[in-house]
This record gives structure tokens, C-alpha cells and sequence, in this order.
């Protein structure tokens, strides 16, 4: 599927740049929080009402910790390719050094003028 990006959450050298997206998900971060602690509230709750509360306690816990270590790891996958934001890097790097270069100039041309000032020093 082609898929029209502008900026984040990749980062693109072209402000607009036509990727290919393919996504396992498409529901939203909320949405999957909401059906996960849904879920964990109805087990919990059953868990209570069948079990040993101190088990249930445990069940509970390490249920909860399920929920949100997979709700988190979700979008483990969505970030930019290391080559994405190297371009980007050069990017920045280049408009840097465009918007210095007339330092660059007068930093050679003042090392030039010493160089030129060392030399007539060393003729005498």
C-alpha cells in the first residue's frame, strides 16, 4: 500500500515522499489499551471471585505486567531505518555547511594572511 508522509514519524530527507507502509495494526494505542485492561478486568475479576485472593493477587500482577508489556511492545517495529536518519543527519550537515561557508572563508583567508605574515617573518 503507497502512502502519502509528511514528516514525522519517520524521518524523511523530502518533505514529501511517497513510502511504502505496511502495517500488521491498525487500531490505535488507546484502542489496544482499552481492550487489554478490558480483558484484564474481567479475568481479574473472575479470578477473585473463583480463587485464593493471594493467588488471585498473583494472577492479577503478572497478568497486569502481560498487559502492558504487550500493549508497549505493539509498536516496537514503528520507528525510522537507521539509513532514514543518516540521510536526515546529512541533510542537517549540509544546510550547516552552506550557512557557514562565508566563516569558512574568512577563517582561510586569516590563516592565509598569518601563513603569508610567518613567512616574511622567517625571510628576515
Amino acid at each position: 500500500m503507497l502512502v502519502q508522509r509528511k514528516g514525522p514519524p519517520f524521518c524523511l530527507v523530502r518533505p514529501m515522499e511517497t513510502v511504502v507502509a505496511i502495517r500488521a495494526d491498525t487500531g490505535s494505542v488507546a484502542k489496544r489499551w482499552l481492550i487489554g485492561g478490558g480483558i484484564w478486568v474481567v479475568l481479574t475479576a473472575l479470578v477473585f471471585l473463583l480463587l485464593n485472593p493471594i493467588l488471585a493477587a498473583f494472577i492479577a500482577i503478572v497478568t497486569a505486567t502481560a498487559v502492558v508489556v504487550l500493549a508497549l511492545a505493539a509498536n516496537w517495529e514503528d520507528h525510522s531505518t537507521f539509513e532514514q536518519r543518516e540521510a536526515a543527519r546529512a541533510v542537517k550537515r549540509k544546510e550547516k555547511w552552506d550557512r557557514n561557508k562565508d566563516v569558512r572563508e574568512r577563517d582561510r583567508a586569516r590563516w592565509e594572511a598569518h601563513q603569508a605574515q610567518q613567512a616574511r617573518k622567517a625571510e628576515q
